[in-house]
């Protein structure tokens, strides 16, 4: 969540994030129930004191047997007074915070401004754009065609967005899994994490997915446990309520996962194929930084993510994303999106994200400096490094071949045995 103290002390740089976003939240009447918080904590603590001096005072005359009915009198009525007082304390406190979860992160400066994703901002792109002898195919007629997915029988067995992969598509999956990981921990410097796939509402309203996206999300009926939607989830919650050695920052994690998602909002969008899933596997990168570096690991963190493409030999283009399209935790983004022939367009397949102290705050990720021994927030970034069941798309699409075979990546080969070429069984 934002830093309470800037809402108070600088309400215009709140609304004007929140303007940029296009968000509608009705920052003024935030700001009332804030008052009205403040005003009952006064009161409160007004009563408080006067019940502590009256108490001292009834001490002090039964100490001297004098009659001190008219203190007691009045703490009778203080107490009655100062519960009811209490009792609306806390539902001001619980309404405002409530409130101020809802509040999305505030811009960074360079985030360029726009309505939605048609004002995005393309800083990079790598790679040529293949061209084919032939009418390039979508992912889901080549691994049909391949023998290696197969969408009815998940469908059968499970309903629309899942995906069956056999064969050598499954052990394509498995590959990719394996060499991201060996990428990031070998040559990034990432320590590799298994964390727990179903994870507590507590973690989940860490890093932001509740309350604001609890229909985004899977949960387990009858308990407070969620299938998470990204490793993002678990791993920044691994250090949740701790406080953290300076020294220790950056601290950088990768974790493949399965990834559960209920794509409540994408009703009649790719319907086909495997872009948007249930179900897909995920390998993550977070990092937990001190605030004056967390820039610059965000650009790194986007190279690491980008080196995945580069050594499969997949075109892609890297955009900024708008202020409109930002995601609700996030300061700033970078979407790498990969070209997918078959579409004949780019497609995300990361999302690199600063969330400077907003996941830290809500998750109370805090550092003792060594200069001044004071604790503070760290920012906390992540990104995709990259989605599997997209690279598998890509490398599909993009290295399919005339006689319908599908070539392997060199860099892939010496994690499927050897083979060069995936052709129908």
């Amino acid at each position: 969540m934002i830093d309470i103290k800037l809402l108070r002390e600088r309400p215009e740089l709140v609304r004007a994030s929140l303007e940029a976003r296009g968000s509608k939240i009705d920052l003024n009447a935030i700001l009332e129930i804030e008052t009205l918080r403040r005003q009952a904590l006064q009161v409160v603590e007004e009563a408080r004191s006067r019940r502590n001096s009256l108490s001292d005072e009834i001490g002090r005359l039964k100490r001297e047997k004098k009659d001190a009915a008219s203190q007691m009198e009045e703490m009778k009525g203080i107490n009655e007074r100062l519960k009811q007082n209490e009792e609306l304390l806390r539902r001001h406190e619980a309404h405002f915070s409530e409130a101020a979860m809802g509040i999305p992160n505030i811009i960074n400066e360079t985030v360029p401004r726009g309505g939605d994703e048609k004002d995005n901002l393309e800083v990079k792109r790598w790679g040529d754009i293949p061209h084919f002898s032939f009418e390039p195919l979508n992912h889901w007629d080549i691994g049909q065609k391949l023998g290696i997915l197969d969408f009815e029988r998940a469908t059968k067995i499970a309903g629309a967005r899942f995906c069956i992969s056999y064969g050598a598509g499954a052990q394509l999956e498995r590959a990719l899994i394996n060499f991201m990981l060996d990428l990031h921990t070998k040559t990034h410097g990432y320590k590799e994490v298994l964390p727990p796939v179903i994870v507590n509402d507590i973690s989940m309203t860490g890093t932001g997915q509740l309350p604001k996206f609890a229909e985004d999300l899977f949960r387990l009926e009858g308990t407070r446990y969620y299938l998470i939607p990204t490793a993002e989830v678990p791993v920044t919650n691994l250090h949740r309520d701790e406080i953290l050695d300076e020294d220790s920052l950056t601290l950088k994690y990768v974790a493949y996962t399965p990834c559960f998602r209920s794509e409540a909002g994408s009703y009649g969008k790719d319907t086909k194929g495997m872009i948007r899933q249930h179900q897909f596997n995920k390998v993550e990168l977070v990092k937990f930084s001190r605030p004056e570096n967390s820039y610059d690991e965000l650009e790194a963190l986007l190279l690491d993510a980008e080196e995945v493409l580069q050594l499969l030999r997949l075109p892609y283009r890297v955009v900024a994303l708008c202020s409109g399209d930002l995601g609700f935790s996030a300061s700033k983004t970078y979407d790498i999106e990969v070209w997918l022939p078959g579409q004949n367009t780019f497609r995300e397949i990361s999302s690199c994200s600063n969330f400077e102290d907003f996941q830290a705050r809500r998750a109370g990720v805090r550092y003792r400096t060594k200069k001044d021994n004071k604790l503070r927030l760290v920012h906390t970034l992540n990104g995709s490094g990259l989605a599997v069941g997209r690279t598998v798309v890509a490398i599909l699409e993009n290295y399919q071949q005339t006689d319908g075979s599908v070539v392997v990546p060199e860099a892939l080969r010496p994690y499927m045995g050897g083979m060069e070429r995936i052709v129908a069984a």
